[in-house]
């Protein structure tokens, strides 16, 4: 009696184990477990940890809580201001609800892929070339909306989008270049420009203050001639001033006519 009751203790035992080891589930830390009870959706979604689940009845469906990097595949499309480009993305999202991500969607990684490839497209189309280039944060911001509103239905939450490249034509890309040349060559005309403008108003400034002191005008005579001096260079050219040619004009003008000789 007393072996067979121990036969049937070793019996039972080896079944529960058998059971526990074909109940037996592990859900990692970042992954919640979705119980399917002959196809349909049984219980709350499963805790990471240790869980059972009855055998050949309940199928365990394990869902990755992560956030996901995925590239967006490179779009070309054309601008509003009609320029045929080129622009790739990178999205990140992750599930909030396991349940929706599995049941709602079928492939809830796909969907977000081509919906995020889509609304790529209309951004591209709704936008200038001047706005893909210098206002990407406000852009980003607006894939963002346009791929996390259908994405709840599906559990899933768009966490950061982010415009990586923006690809141009080579004669745009020249043409840009020329552009940033022209705007530089201008920009450096106005600053010589006004810089003569301020060098004549000093310039006029001395000539009146050497006007009142004619003495002024010979000293700075020297100091030019001092500076080329000290060039050591062979040739010296010494302007003539031109108040001395004046004055000697009028030198002559008050001299006497000669007596005896006539006007002529």
């Amino acid at each position: 009696m007393l072996e067979e009751l121990l036969t049937a203790g070793i019996a039972a035992a080896s079944a529960g184990l058998v059971y526990i080891g074909a109940a037996a589930r592990i859900v990692k830390q970042y992954e919640r477990g979705v119980v399917l009870r002959f196809g349909r959706l049984a219980g709350d979604v499963r805790p990471p940890g240790f869980t059972l689940v009855v055998p050949l009845v309940d199928r365990l469906h394990k869902v990755n809580m992560q956030i996901v990097t995925l590239p967006v595949p490179a779009q070309e499309g054309i601008t509003r201001d009609n320029v045929t480009v080129r622009v790739d993305a990178v999205v990140y999202f992750k599930v909030i609800d396991a349940a929706n991500a599995l049941i709602e969607v079928e492939d809830y990684k796909f969907a977000v892929s081509q919906m995020a490839q889509t609304s790529l497209r209309s951004i591209i189309g709704k936008s200038d070339l001047d706005d893909l280039l210098s206002n990407r944060e406000k852009l980003n911001q607006g894939l963002e909306l346009m791929i996390d509103s259908p994405a709840i239905g599906w559990g899933v939450q768009i966490d950061r989008v982010e415009i990586k490249d923006v690809s141009l034509p080579e004669t745009m890309k020249r043409s840009m270049a020329r552009q940033a040349e022209a705007d530089r060559e201008r920009r450096a005309r106005i600053i010589n420009a006004d810089a003569e403008l301020q060098a004549s108003k000093k310039l006029a400034e001395a000539a009146e203050v050497m006007s009142e002191q004619p003495a002024a005008l010979q000293l700075r005579l020297l100091q030019t001639v001092v500076a080329v001096a000290a060039e050591k260079n062979s040739t010296l050219v010494l302007p003539f001033p031109v108040e001395l040619l004046r004055f000697l004009e009028r030198a002559q003008a008050q001299q006497p006519p000669p007596p005896g000789g006539s006007p002529g």
